[in-house]
C-alpha cells in the first residue's frame, strides 16, 4: 500500500512512517500542505493522512484541491477533535478522523488500514 503522511509535526510523520514501513508499505512524507499537494499528485497514494492545521494549505483545503484527481482514502488527524464528527469529516471528503495525541500508534495504523480495505 502507498501511504502519504502530511503533517507539520516531525514526530507524527516519523512515528507513522516507521510503523507503515515496518509492515511493508511504501511511505512518503510532507511537512506542509504545499509539499503534500505535490507529493499527492505525483505519488497517487492509496491512503493520505492529513493534519487539519498546518502551514501552506490546511488538510481540508488540500482535500478540496486534490481529492477529485485521486482515488485515495483520506484520514484527517488533529488535536482539535471536538470540531469533528462523522458527518463533518464526510462533508470535507475524508473517510476517517483520528484525534491526536495517539494512545497507541499501532492501533491508529490498524484503523487506517481498515479504511483502505473498506471496513468501518
Amino acid at each position: 500500500m502507498k501511504v502519504l503522511i502530511v503533517d507539520d509535526e516531525a514526530l507524527i510523520r516519523l512515528s507513522l512512517s516507521r510503523v507503515f514501513k515496518s509492515q511493508g508499505d511504501t511511505v512518503e512524507v510532507a511537512e506542509d500542505g504545499l509539499e503534500g499537494e505535490k507529493k499527492w499528485l505525483a505519488m497517487q497514494p492509496d491512503i493520505v493522512i492529513l493534519d487539519v492545521l498546518m502551514p501552506g494549505l490546511s488538510g481540508p483545503q488540500l482535500i478540496e484541491k486534490v481529492s477529485a484527481q485521486t482515488k485515495a482514502k483520506i484520514v484527517l488527524i488533529s488535536a482539535y477533535s471536538a470540531d469533528y464528527d462523522v458527518a463533518s469529516i464526510k462533508k470535507l471528503g475524508a473517510d476517517l478522523f483520528i484525534a491526536k495525541p495517539f494512545d497507541n500508534i499501532f492501533k491508529v495504523v490498524e484503523q487506517i488500514k481498515a479504511v483502505h480495505k473498506g471496513s468501518p
